[in-house]
């Protein structure tokens, strides 16, 4: 049987600076986009790295905002209403994939507006470049010791001591490998040849839809919102529309894909 390790999460303290691990995984996932962008962009003309440094800018943003107003609209919106100024207690927790990723969209648009580049081809060019990030976020979450998976008897199963005694899917470990790693490999090697405009960002939605569809059914459900419908967690319940977007994305890519305005 294993136990979570119960790191600090707080990776340096500089008199009452706390610098916490959550915080570095999101610059290590900056990082790797900024790498794996310039990498794309040596095989492409129509990219500039000042672009990919912009997008990165929008892209931060779009996070960071989406990611907290979608955690206080789908998971906590009663709470934040009868609190409003809570919204802004970011040291306290609480950010949501399926709202950072409306935050991102939002912010490609922008970028997208700025440049005069097709919206599509943008989302095209930007999601190889996520998943690895994802899975640096999914690595902060089990420093932390939070986002545990139910209980299980599995051989790998774990103790998280912060929630209880009993030995629990490590579903942060399962994240990383499948969001991040895995679905990294998938739209890295896919992206490689040309493709339709909006193939690779269908491919994104439904990989990422898909894994955390799955995992979920290993993670321990939020506490003040348990199972709601047909048993299924709320993160699943945001992950269906994403799964079947992408499908119709990639449907609608490939039909045209004997006259596509674009191939990326």
């Amino acid at each position: 049987m294993l136990i979570h390790p119960d790191f600090d999460p707080v990776a340096i303290h500089l008199g009452p600076l706390a610098i916490r691990w959550y915080g570095i995984m999101y610059l290590v996932g900056f990082a790797l986009f900024l790498l794996l962008g310039r990498h794309r962009i040596r095989e492409r003309a129509d990219w500039t790295v000042k672009e990919l440094d912009d997008l990165l800018f929008y892209g931060a943003l779009g996070v960071v905002l989406g990611g907290r107003l979608g955690y206080v609209f789908f998971y906590k919106f009663s709470d934040y209403l009868h609190a409003p100024l809570h919204i802004f207690y970011v040291w306290e927790g609480g950010m949501s994939f399926h709202g950072g990723m409306l935050g991102v969209i939002a912010a490609i648009w922008l970028f997208s507006k700025k440049t005069g580049k097709s919206w599509l081809a943008v989302t095209d060019f930007v999601a190889p470049l996520v998943p690895l990030g994802l899975g640096a976020g999914r690595i902060g979450n089990f420093i932390n010791g939070e986002l545990w998976g139910r209980p299980t008897d599995v051989p790998w199963a774990m103790i998280f001591p912060k929630m209880d005694m009993q030995p629990r899917h490590p579903s942060e470990l399962y994240e990383f490998a499948l969001e991040g790693v895995t679905l990294f490999l998938i739209l890295w090697l896919f992206s490689k040849k040309p493709r339709p405009v909006g193939a690779i960002s269908g491919l994104f939605l439904i990989g990422y839809g898909t894994f955390r569809f799955l995992v979920e059914f290993t993670r321990e459900p939020d506490d003040f919102l348990g199972l709601l419908a047909l048993g299924l967690s709320m993160g699943q319940w945001l992950s269906l529309p994403m799964i079947l977007a992408g499908i119709a994305m990639m449907v609608w890519s490939y039909r045209r894909a004997s006259n596509p305005e674009r191939i990326v």
